[in-house]
């Protein structure tokens, strides 16, 4: 992997947060997963053993690149510079990178679950 200077003036970032990740400069692979779960309900009920086990049994669907993919490049000047970067959030098995950066796999997984009530409709 070519290896450059990565130059940042100023950065500013508010929140990273579940699995993600901020990379100055050069990395050969990031990896970052984020499992969820979410329940929404109209009533105030506890059923029990709720959130206890996430299971997400079927493994995450990778397509196979198909496109044939041909690059030239030439980099006269080995740095990457920025001058600045504002942002408010990186969230959920993201990525914030300023660099070269070999690999990545990111892989988020949430379940929502809704608890509605049942209405009896009397006419």
């Amino acid at each position: 992997m070519l290896t450059r200077s990565s130059k940042v003036e100023r950065l500013t970032v508010k929140l990273v947060s579940f699995s993600s990740t901020l990379q100055l400069g050069d990395v050969s692979f990031i990896d970052g997963a984020s499992t969820a779960l979410a329940v929404q309900r109209e009533a105030e009920q506890y059923i029990g053993l709720e959130g206890e086990v996430i299971t997400f049994t079927n493994p995450p669907p990778i397509l196979p690149i198909t496109e044939k993919l041909i690059m030239t490049k030439i980099n006269k000047n080995p740095i990457i510079q920025v001058g600045q970067i504002d942002v408010l959030g990186v969230s959920s098995a993201s990525v914030l990178g300023v660099g070269n950066v070999g690999d990545v796999r990111m892989q988020v997984r949430v379940r929502h679950i809704r608890q509605l009530e049942e209405k009896n409709h009397k006419k």
